[in-house]
């Protein structure tokens, strides 16, 4: 190219009514939903594994009956929300609300029963990842037809 020649650059144009504000070779759908995918499989794979820890060793280091319910509450919403994750993976909203929820709601009870008073500032977390969680679900159920729930592969 010439000195003479202006290079074109299209991100040093003024926005327009026409021009997205977002880049949009940086996201694409597919690769939301493949990180979705792999966080609904990873926190399922951590709360089969914090579930068993609950249920098992957890009782050998606690033993007030209130504190191992809570730990088995958070680990069940834990592995309930992921398995919603895999199957709105395409949706990215609602897939972002609900890994924000399980890591503030079950994250915070966990660390709460572990050691109360260490966490204590955790506490009010726990009722926003409660919110974040049915913000979720709220997400899901104002989505178009379709648009909320993974197109499996037919067999």
């Amino acid at each position: 190219m010439s000195a003479n020649q202006a290079h074109h650059d299209p991100e040093s144009e003024p926005a327009s009514e026409t021009t997205t504000l977002l880049p949009t070779d940086q996201y694409s759908p597919k690769m939301s939903s493949s990180l979705f995918w792999r966080v609904g499989a990873i926190y399922g794979a951590a709360a089969v594994g914090l579930g068993a820890f609950g249920a098992h060793g957890l009782k050998k280091r606690i033993s007030d009956p209130n504190k191992i319910a809570s730990w088995s509450t958070a680990a069940h919403y834990q592995l309930v929300h992921s398995a919603v994750i895999l199957v709105a993976s395409h949706h990215p909203v609602a897939s972002a609300l609900f890994t924000a929820g399980m890591t503030m709601f079950s994250g915070s009870i966990y660390a709460l029963t572990l050691d109360t008073e260490r966490f204590k500032f955790l506490g009010p977390v726990t009722p926003v990842g409660g919110l974040f969680l049915i913000a979720g679900w709220l997400a899901l159920a104002f989505a178009s037809k379709g648009s909320a729930v993974a197109r499996f592969p037919r067999f």
